[in-house]
């Protein structure tokens, strides 16, 4: 039996599309069996959605509406197949096609004794586990997983469809965040391509916002320009997302800013063509020191008043002009609550929110491997707010490798604390992780982003805002 995947691009609530994309695809291959990804609301992130009678009828007809096009060949879709004008649900997940015994699960066992078994689970993406996903399948039978491409909020599902055969031997790879339909040969094996997590960081992120856009109609953003790594990456990725037209820079400096966060941010406009626009603050906060707050402390208020300023202007623009607001906060960040809310942390979406700082300059190192998009000066420079004269972050935080690695072992490890304690000083470990659970009410109130990992803050790590334990 030929046997084809159709790794496919579906939209939460939009029947209609899913319906073509479907539809389209069957045309495209002579294959027997078509196996397409799971398009129940409910496996693509529908929430309450769900609860809506209209939506319940859509999701019913979906079926029967693919059922009337009489197709000439079997197409599973998750585990609904829909043959000879039929559709038809199997109880125990057994379906005979062309004489053939096909087993569909959302979950994978090594007992099943099946001509060819599908693992039909849209997954959602996270750094460094897919090829620890295709490794830990260990089959006796024919063998395909298939994932759909699109988002489901903060998930991000990236495709990376898969088959193997009998001997368990790798011989199809579907690409990540991209559709694709191709006929399985079971006898020919192909290498496994593994690309580099810069790579799957940027190829999702880009997506990510490419399908925010589509879904919500929105075709512009505007980031605040300030000549950090932060807002470097975040425009270069927002450029490969959308265009360098769709993509404007906003320059706000302030009385304590160097002049390279400026010329930095000039020099990476130019690089990837797309449009700034420079307002001083200065101005704004002076009149407001003088007219509301009437004395100078040189305190956190003040430095707060600062990035809420820049968050005025930018909102401003996002609401004039149509474009959605891109926060570039990242999350060492987030975790230590530093950011102004309704300032810097003021957006719509963030690409780079589940990424740490050092995978921030990873990202960014690799993004110039081939030559000069984001200046060196930016990424060289010590991380800083420029909120006061000579900031630097490490002034308030840890150094940004030992703050990523207590993150990364206590919230997205789940390693005990006393268990850290052998890695790094007892004072510095428990600051990390009492902070992080103080924050937690800023991270309540940012934005929506790309999810990269498994324990993410926007998904997966769910910490009490009200808490006397930390």
């Amino acid at each position: 039996m030929n046997i084809a995947i159709a790794q496919t691009k579906y939209k939460t609530g939009d029947f209609e599309f899913n319906f073509n994309s479907i539809a389209e695809k069957v045309l495209t291959t002579n294959a027997d069996l078509i196996i397409f990804p799971e398009a129940d609301l409910y496996d693509l992130g529908g929430k309450d959605l769900l609860l809506d009678k209209k939506v319940q009828e859509c999701q019913i007809n979906f079926y029967d509406k693919l059922a009337e096009k009489h197709f000439d060949k079997a197409i599973l879709v998750g585990d609904i197949l829909i043959k000879d004008g039929e559709v038809l649900v199997s109880e125990d997940g057994f379906f005979e096609i062309n004489g053939e015994k096909i087993y569909v699960s959302d979950s994978f066992s090594d007992d099943v004794i099946c001509d060819l078994y599908i693992l039909s689970k849209n997954s959602y993406f996270a750094i460094n586990k897919y090829k620890e996903f295709v490794e830990s399948i260990r089959t006796n039978n024919n063998f395909v997983y298939i994932n759909a491409i699109g988002i489901a909020d903060a998930n991000v599902f990236a495709g990376g469809s898969f088959a193997k055969n009998r001997e368990n031997e790798l011989v199809f790879q579907s690409p990540l965040c991209k559709e694709f339909v191709d006929s399985i040969d079971f006898s020919n094996t192909v290498e496994f391509v593994d690309e580099p997590m810069e790579e799957q960081v940027i190829d999702v992120t880009t997506f990510a916002l490419k399908e925010y856009c589509e879904n919500t109609g929105i075709k512009k953003v505007v980031l605040g320009l300030s000549g950090g790594i932060d807002s470097a990456l975040t425009a270069v990725l927002a450029v490969k997302a959308l265009g360098a037209d769709n993509v404007l820079g906003i320059m706000m400096p302030s009385m304590y800013s160097s002049d390279g966060s400026v010329l930095d941010s000039v020099e990476l406009a130019n690089n990837l063509g797309i449009r700034t626009e420079k307002h001083t603050i200065t101005p704004l906060f002076e009149n407001f020191m003088d007219k509301i707050a009437h004395e100078k402390r040189g305190d956190l208020a003040e430095e707060n008043l600062q990035a809420r300023l820049r968050g005025l202007i930018l909102m401003f623009f996002s609401n004039r002009g149509g474009y959605l607001l891109l926060s570039t906060g990242n999350k060492s960040e987030s975790a230590m609550g530093f950011g102004t809310l309704y300032g810097d942390l003021a957006g719509g979406y963030n690409m780079i929110c589940d990424l740490t700082k050092t995978n921030v300059y990873k990202v960014s190192n690799y993004i110039n491997r081939d030559g000069e998009i984001i200046p060196q000066a930016i990424i060289d420079k010590a991380p800083s707010a420029e909120l006061h004269p000579g900031q630097k972050d490490q002034d308030r935080l840890p150094e940004y490798a030992v703050l990523d690695d207590i993150i990364e072992l206590y919230f997205e490890q789940n390693i005990p604390a006393e268990e850290i304690y052998e890695k790094y000083p007892k004072n510095i470990v428990d600051e990390v992780i009492k902070k992080t659970y103080r924050m937690a009410y800023k991270r309540k109130q940012c934005c929506l982003g790309t999810r990269l990992t498994e324990r993410s803050f926007l998904a997966g790590i769910e910490l009490p805002i009200v808490q006397k334990f930390y």
